[in-house]
């Protein structure tokens, strides 16, 4: 029986006037990294299928999650923590600046997009679990 990796990349909506790129670049680096290591995985019998989750634009502390077969990727990887950063997207420029956008904490650095190597080794981990 065929293996699967399911990844689930969640982020806020469309309709984001000004840094639209900050919020594409996990989305981007989860693309290359499997572009990368898809030819490996279907050597080994495993599929990949990833699933989008859009999440409303006044949702900044949701966003940028990645999920592997619905596994958090700070709960696969350890000395991975949650972190909030103050946001001054467009979307949190609607909620009066108040907002705090989802943020990963590793190794003493914070990242507002995840990383390509804490996306391979989450999905390697993912794959171990199975």
């Amino acid at each position: 029986m065929k293996k699967e990796l399911v990844i689930e990349w969640k982020h806020i909506g469309n309709e984001i006037e000004k840094t639209a790129e900050e919020f594409e670049e996990t989305g981007m680096t989860l693309s290359a990294v499997l572009a990368e290591i898809r030819m490996l995985l279907d050597m080994e019998g495993i599929s990949v299928r990833v699933d989008e989750t859009v999440l409303p634009d006044d949702a900044p502390a949701g966003s940028e999650a990645l999920l592997f077969n619905g596994v958090p990727i700070e709960e696969l990887l350890a000395g991975v923590e949650v972190t909030a950063a103050s946001c001054s997207c467009a979307s949190c420029d609607s909620c009066g600046g108040d907002a705090e956008c989802r943020t990963l904490c590793y190794n003493g650095e914070e990242y507002e997009a995840i990383p390509p190597e804490l996306i391979g080794r989450a999905a390697a981990k993912a794959l171990e679990m199975e």
